[in-house]
């Protein structure tokens, strides 16, 4: 099978997990993504189909990274989507290379991907599915994810979902219709293709716990919630010395890190971490990310790469930007969390943390100061019941595998 998937890091290491562990129970398994991420499944054993594009040439000039304006909101999502104009022009073309020398049986594709992807499974004669890590679908139960997920009523609700799906489809129509056309397939309408795309025979599974986000009861039976689909342990890796002197040289200290957000900002993020620290009597773990941040303290490492899954479960609480990669491996590692949401779906994670009890309230991006962020590590420092609470989120999705509905789909093909 081929796992197609775009994005940012948090957009595309679950995906290692995933493949790693339906290699486990016997199928042959080829990733493709950008040609940066040819290390990360290179590190998972997984064979890797290069795509076009890179979403660091992207990001930067999204709104709400320079922390003075929102990145989300409408205005937000259309200057998202029109600077992804380009790489969306490009991966259809990159997505049939892949198709082509993987030689695949099946497909699963990523939210970005999928309505390229789809195309191309169809022109192939094969499944596909839908493999998310967010609840784009319309529902009653929340707002569009893409604008933030607050929830303005039932019906708007779904209707702003929506329009967004609309706004997004704008983006695909005529890529999608030139990709078909080289494929020698029909003309059809995107609303069309939509439908019948993610209402059809195929199944669209969603990779993050029910006990997060509970599947909502209106959506359609093809739409699944699976459960989390961690990234691939790293084999071999080992922490430098300098964290691990750290680490021993006193209490839990939190972590701080924004992945790829806010690149470019680490000079004027330093200082606002710096004086957040010190005041709330802490110490910190910093990881530089794409905003190439560097804290200069002597309560304060700055590190570079580090796996979650061995970083986070040593630390006090997490300070991070609600990203779902980063939502979920700091729940994961039953921390409590102090989330900085910057744009796009990242307030719906952040609101969805806060919900279950494991974070503090969001200190949306462009409001962080060094006042409020010290005043959150303080709550979340010396608060009991945000720590129990994480530990508890940790226990339950410790009982879930995201994988099994997967391999289990795979079964039922093998067999029809």
């Amino acid at each position: 099978m081929l796992i197609v998937t775009s994005g940012s890091m948090g957009d595309v290491a679950p995906y290692t997990g995933l493949g790693a562990g339906l290699r486990v129970v016997g199928h042959e398994v080829t990733a493709a993504a950008h040609e940066s991420f040819r290390p990360v499944f290179a590190a998972a054993g997984l064979p890797f189909e290069p795509l076009p594009g890179d979403m660091r040439a992207i990001l930067p000039r999204a709104r709400g990274q320079d922390g003075r304006t929102s990145g989300t909101g409408p205005r937000a999502l259309a200057r998202l989507l029109r600077i992804a104009r380009p790489v969306i022009e490009e991966l259809g073309d990159g997505i049939v290379a892949a198709v082509r020398r993987a030689r695949p049986e099946v497909v699963l594709l990523s939210t970005v991907v999928a309505p390229l992807g789809y195309q191309v499974a169809e022109a192939a004669g094969i499944p596909w599915a839908g493999a998310f890590l967010q609840p784009v679908a319309p529902t009653r139960e929340f707002g569009s994810v893409l604008l933030g997920g607050r929830s303005i009523g039932p019906w708007g609700n779904r209707a702003v979902t929506a329009a967004a799906a609309f706004v997004s489809q704008s983006l695909y129509a005529g890529p999608v219709q030139r990709l078909r056309r080289s494929l020698g397939l029909p003309h059809e309408p995107i609303r069309t293709l939509r439908t019948w795309q993610d209402g059809g025979r195929y199944p669209v599974f969603h990779g993050f716990s029910p006990a997060v986000v509970p599947r909502p009861s209106d959506w359609r039976p093809q739409l699944e919630v699976v459960g989390y689909w961690w990234p691939a342990a790293r084999p071999g890796w080992q922490p430098p010395a300098e964290l691990r002197d750290f680490l021993a040289a006193g209490p839990p200290p939190v972590f701080v890190g924004f992945g790829s957000m806010a690149p470019g900002q680490g000079d004027r993020l330093a200082g606002t971490i710096r004086a957040a620290v010190h005041r709330a009597g802490v110490r910190a773990v910093v990881q530089t990310g794409w905003a190439d941040l560097r804290v200069d303290s002597d309560e304060v490492l700055t590190i570079g790469e580090a796996p979650h899954d061995w970083l986070l479960r040593r630390m006090a609480a997490a300070v991070h930007h609600a990203g779902a990669g980063t939502t979920a491996a700091a729940l994961r590692a039953g921390v409590p969390a102090v989330p900085v949401p910057v744009l796009a779906d990242q307030p719906f994670w952040a609101d969805r943390a806060h919900r279950l009890g494991a974070a503090t309230r969001p200190i949306p991006f462009s409001r962080l100061t060094a006042d409020r962020l010290a005043a959150a590590l303080r709550q979340v420092t010396a608060s009991g019941h945000l720590p129990a609470r994480a530990r508890a989120v940790a226990a339950r999705l410790a009982t879930e595998d995201g994988t099994a509905r997967i391999a289990a789909w795979l079964r039922d093909l093998e067999s029809s």
